[in-house]
């Protein structure tokens, strides 16, 4: 064997066994990421709350949250870090710290976003990057849900009647956008049987063979047909749909939703947390 050709065999291997390390190291980093999105979901008496993520490549920028306080409320957080893949990721890991420290010494959601931007906007802007969140409250006793955002879309509400239930608008600066910002917060009450719906863009904005876009309008109505059945059914509905919608084209951005239904006039919370009030 020539001295060439075994120098290019050896070559070949070094390649074959960094991309074998390579691969292992992203399975694993879509392990953690999972993990992180799939952990334990509070458990509310009389009611029901659930997320799930679907990244467009093996890992993804798109977060939520569910952090129960020990005032009885539950905290919810939703954000799309913008890009994808593993930047996106990494800053979605920093995105999650933030919001679980501020978790724990902030009065509501628009304290949360606040804190969070403080802590995030140095990193953000040495990264060219931003994150959009929305931040919620939800107390049983008041059947009231609190909600601050930082650029990102207002959730659905759906009523046991099948109608939209209209909230107050709400605006802020997506984080990293800009320094020392202040959130300000809204608030909707909520009746047995409504359906709460926050989501990412990647799911209205998915496209099909004709170019259309999948839409908030199409949400809706699939929302109100879906507004008595349990959260599970009405995740895998939606999902069913975006994917015949979508006709078997390739995902363009992580799909990302998280369910509140209310069951009856009061909820409680099993928290597992013990934050401060």
């Amino acid at each position: 064997m020539s001295v060439y050709k075994r120098e290019m065999i050896q070559s070949h291997d070094v390649v074959d066994t960094r991309n074998k390390t390579l691969e292992r190291e992203i399975n694993l980093a879509k392990n953690i990421q999972s993990a992180l999105l799939n952990g334990e979901k509070p458990n509310l008496e009389n009611g029901e709350v659930s997320g799930i993520s679907i990244p467009a490549r093996l890992i993804g920028g798109d977060y939520f949250d569910f952090y129960p306080l020990s005032n009885g409320k539950l905290r919810i957080v939703i954000g799309d870090v913008m890009g994808k893949g593993i930047p996106a990721a990494m800053l979605m890991i920093l995105t999650r710290g933030a919001f679980r420290t501020a978790a724990e010494s902030t009065k509501g959601p628009g304290d949360t976003l606040t804190a969070m931007n403080n802590a995030l906007y140095s990193d953000l802007r040495k990264l060219n990057s931003f994150v959009t969140v929305f931040c919620a409250d939800w107390d049983p006793i008041l059947g009231k849900l609190s909600y601050s955002n930082a650029g990102h879309s207002l959730p659905e509400i759906i009523g046991e009647n099948k109608q939209k239930v209209e909230l107050p608008t709400v605006k802020g600066v997506m984080l990293g956008g800009l320094p020392n910002q202040v959130y300000k917060e809204e608030s909707v009450i909520l009746a047995e049987g409504d359906l709460v719906f926050i989501y990412t863009d990647g799911i209205i904005e998915a496209v099909n063979t004709d170019g259309e876009m999948y839409k908030v309008e199409r949400l809706d109505e699939l929302l109100k047909s879906l507004v008595t059945k349990n959260v599970q059914k009405i995740e895998q509905s939606v999902i069913k749909d975006l994917n015949q919608f979508t006709k078997g084209l390739p995902q363009k951005d992580d799909i990302t939703m998280v369910l509140l239904k209310i069951d009856k006039e009061r909820t409680d919370i099993s928290s597992y947390n013990s934050p401060l009030v």
